[in-house]
C-alpha cells in the first residue's frame, strides 16, 4: 500500500506532549517500512524517536482514503540517508478514516485557469491558500467564471530537493466569495487527483511547514 516516497504523519501513543512528526518512506522492507528521519511538526526540527516507542501512523492511498495503523519503532538504520525502521503491521489491521481534512496552507503560487470546455479563455492568477483536496484562487474584478462548474489549474510545485512537479488538476468550483475592493476568491475542490499529485501537494506543503517553523524560531 506504500511506495517510495509516500509521507507518513507519526503519532506517539503515549506522549504526555501530543505531538506529530512527518516522515517519508525511503525503503520497503519485508514486515516493515524505512523512513527518514521525522520532523516535528510543531518545531521544524529532526526528531529522534526511542526504539520501542509505540505509534499512530495515518497515511493516504491512491483513492485519498486515509488509514490509521499501530506501529512502533524498531530501530535505526544506517544507509546512503539516516533511517528509521517502523513496524508494518498486516493490512487488515488498518483503519480507514472516513473525512480527511488536509492541511492548507496559506501560499501565493502562480497558476493557469484553464476551462474545461471554451467558457472563458485561460488566464493567470495566484493562490491564496492550497490543500491536497483543493485551492482558493484570487481572482480580479470583473472576473466572470460564475456560470462555470468545472475547471483546470495548471501549476509548477517546487520542492526542497530541486525537483518542479507540473501538476493539472481537474477542480470542481465550490463558491465564489467577495474580498475587499471587489476582488473575488474562487474556491474549488480537485477532482480524481492522481496519487502522485496528492503526495506531491503533501510534501510541498510539508516541507513549507517546516521551512516557516524554522524562519518563525529565527525571528
Amino acid at each position: 500500500m506504500f511506495k517510495i516516497g509516500d509521507i507518513l504523519m507519526l503519532e506517539p501513543k503515549y506522549s504526555s506532549q501530543k505531538e506529530k512528526f512527518n516522515c517519508m518512506v525511503v525503503e520497503m522492507g519485508q514486515g516493515c517500512v524505512y523512513t527518514d528521519f521525522p520532523i516535528n511538526l510543531e518545531t521544524g526540527k529532526t526528531a529522534f524517536l526511542m526504539d520501542g516507542t509505540q505509534l499512530n501512523v495515518t497515511f493516504s492511498n491512491e483513492e485519498q482514503a486515509v488509514y490509521v495503523f499501530d506501529s512502533e519503532v524498531l530501530g535505526k538504520v544506517k544507509g546512503r540517508i539516516p533511517m528509521m525502521q517502523i513496524l508494518l503491521p498486516e493490512a487488515e489491521t488498518f483503519v480507514k478514516i472516513q473525512r480527511r481534512q488536509y492541511v492548507r496552507l496559506d501560499v501565493t503560487l502562480d497558476t493557469a485557469v484553464h476551462p474545461e470546455h471554451s467558457e472563458f479563455p485561460p488566464f493567470r492568477a495566484l493562490t491564496e491558500d492550497i490543500s491536497a483536496g483543493g485551492a482558493s484562487i484570487r481572482l480580479l474584478k470583473g472576473t466572470d467564471i460564475q456560470s462555470v462548474s468545472h475547471l483546470y489549474l495548471w501549476m509548477a510545485l517546487t520542492l526542497k530537493s530541486g525537483e518542479i512537479h507540473y501538476l493539472r488538476l481537474k477542480s470542481k468550483v465550490i463558491r465564489v466569495t467577495e474580498k475587499e475592493h471587489g476582488n473575488m476568491l474562487l474556491h474549488v475542490q480537485f477532482l480524481e487527483p492522481t496519487k502522485n499529485d496528492v503526495q506531491t501537494l503533501l510534501r510541498f506543503i510539508f516541507e513549507k511547514q517546516v521551512e516557516l517553523k524554522k524562519k518563525g524560531l529565527h525571528v
